[in-house]
Parts: C-alpha cells; structure tokens; sequence
C-alpha cells in the first residue's frame, strides 16, 4: 500500500511542507529512515536525525521550524507522537481489512453472521454464535457454542473462546488466548479424592478490551467473570473464576488474580504481581512489578513488595535491607562494648 504525504496530511488535519505528492510504502525510525518509508519527531533528542534521515516524509510538530537544510516532506500537526500513533491505527485497519469466509472452515447453521465478517481457513463456529459486524476471525480460531461478539472485534490465530461467553463491541483477542476455560474448582472427598466443581458461568468482556496472546480468563463457578470496558491485558496473564476487573485497568505480563477478587478502576498493574482470591482492590491502585498482594487494597494506593507494602515505605526498608550485614556489625560491636564495659 502506497500513500502521498497529501494522503497523510488529510487523514491527520497536517499541514505538508515540501513535496505533496512523495509517496510512502512503509514505516522506519528516524535515524533509519530510508526513501519511501514514513517517520516522525517527537522527542527533542533525535532532532539532529530529522537532517540526515533518508525517510521521504516526516510528522513533526506545528511549531517545528528546520535551522539546517532537510531532504524530508515534512507534515506538521499538532501532536506528533499522537498523529503517528494514529495514523499506526488506520493502517492496520487498512491491512487487516480482510472479508469473507475461507474453505475450509466450520460454520454452523443456527450461528448468526454480520455484514463484512472474514472468517479464516479452520476457523470453528459452534451453535447459536452471534457475530455482529466488521467481525475478523482468523485461522484456527475457536468460537464455542453460544457465544455472542460485538461489532468490530478481532480475534487472531489459534485464540479459543468457550461456550456462553460475550465479546463486546471492539475487542480484540490475540493469538494463544483462552476465554472461558473452567475456573480451578476442585473440592476433596472423605479419602482425600479431589472432586471438580461445575464451573457454570461464563466470561463477560465489554467494550474496547484488548486481551494479550497467552492470557487465559476462566469462566464463572456461578454467574460470569467480567472484564469491564477499556481493559487491556498483557501477555501469558491468568484470571481466575468470578474475578472482576473495572474499566480502564491495565496489567502487565504474567500476573496472576485467583478466584474472586474485585479489582476497582484505571488500577496500573505490573508485571508477575500474584494477587489472591476474595478480596477487594480499589480505584486508581498502582502495584509495582513482582508484589504479592494479599489484603484488600483502598483506592489509591501505591504498592510494591512480597507482601506488598506502601511504594514510599518499601524503599525505606529497602534501604536499610541492602544495609544489613553493616547494620549487624554494628550492633555486635556496640553489644560487644556494652559487655566489655560491664
């Protein structure tokens, strides 16, 4: 796919300063730039490259002015950062622009179809799925029996969604992931036998949630485990059943939330933080990488530690934990001289 930097300009409300017509084909880094490819300015530190870059058109800022002679078109927008990111957006909706339904595949009867699906080759669609439209399901995908997804959802390769669940309108689930396997129910008997507990629910995700390739979310033991609106999971994360997750949280790769536990919203979760079962995390909560939570949490509280402790406090003793085998020496010296002296 070719575009002209006046193309650019008009899908980002730019300004083009050199040659409209100059066409690219792909994208680089600044101080990569080669002809035909697209870049941007935004951080003052890699000014220098925008003289020397090779790129055919640049996005910088409105108020960027070139002291030095420059072989790059220049688009001029408000946000240089924000255009490019946009622009990223429209050009992946551009590629993944994919319609129809590819042979082989499974459909069956009593699914429901939208307008302008792309169903990929080995795609599986069980009884009474539902998909609205503009929906994207590439090979080797599962749809379970019963599941309804929204408008514009992408599910990529090999993401499997089980029976019962509901996708709201503009998620997209990658490669790997697992919506609605069994939460991990399992009750003893009188020998000691574990005995696995019906896990009836199902996974409820709501609008513009983003689920990471690996990330498995189990389904409800009763009722639903829900992801709500403006979620975005990373990679190889683990949901356990009946956990709540509010809208606008984001959590980093390879956290773990057991059974229950109600997260609040626009919470910052980092990465392999192990969070247990039946508690309460409240709003705009920040829990730094590889804590251990086990207590409720109020809202707006910094984290960090196994177990956790407030952010402030953790580098505090954390001082004074590098410190130890000073601080011990001390202390058998001072005993040593209280004794000497007694």
């Amino acid at each position: 796919m070719k575009f002209t930097a006046s193309q650019i300009a008009g899908i980002l409300e730019g300004d083009v300063v050199g040659n409209p017509d100059v066409e690219v084909s792909k994208l680089s880094k600044i101080e990569e730039g080669t002809m035909g490819s697209l870049t941007f300015l935004a951080n003052p530190k890699y000014t220098s490259y925008i003289y020397s870059t090779d790129a055919s058109i640049t996005i910088v800022g409105k108020n960027f002015e070139a002291e030095e002679t420059i072989k790059t078109t220049l688009i001029k927008v408000e946000d240089a950062y924000k255009s490019f990111s946009k622009l990223l957006h429209y050009y992946n909706k551009v590629k993944m622009n994919k319609v129809g339904i590819e042979q082989p595949s499974y459909v069956s009867e009593s699914a429901k179809l939208g307008e302008d699906i792309y169903l990929g080759a080995f795609a599986y669609l069980g009884n009474n799925v539902n998909l609205g439209d503009n929906v994207k399901i590439y090979p080797n995908a599962y749809i379970g029996d019963n599941v309804t997804l929204g408008n514009d959802v992408v599910v990529f390769s090999g993401a499997k969604i089980y029976s019962e669940c509901v996708i709201g309108n503009n998620c997209v689930i990658n490669s790997g992931a697992i919506i609605g396997a069994d939460g991990f129910g399992f009750s003893p008997d009188e020998n000691g036998e574990y005995q696995k507990v019906p896990q009836t629910g199902n996974v409820i995700l709501e609008d513009n949630v983003d689920i990471g390739a690996g990330t498995t979310i189990d389904r409800a033991t009763l009722g639903s485990t829900i992801i709500r609106t403006g979620v975005k999971l990373d990679n190889q994360i683990q949901i356990a059943h009946n956990v709540e997750i509010g809208k606008n949280t984001v959590i980093a790769a390879q956290t773990g939330i057991a059974g229950s536990t109600k997260i609040g919203e626009n919470c910052q979760i980092g990465g392999q933080v192990g969070i247990v079962g039946h508690i309460v995390i409240g709003n705009n909560v920040r829990i730094q990488a590889q804590s251990g939570i086990g207590r409720n949490v109020k809202d707006n509280e910094v984290l960090q530690g196994s177990p956790a402790l407030p952010y402030s406090d953790y580098n505090k003793s954390y001082v004074y934990f590098k410190n130890l085998p000073k601080i011990m020496k001390n202390i058998s010296e001072i005993e040593k001289k209280v004794r000497d002296n007694d």
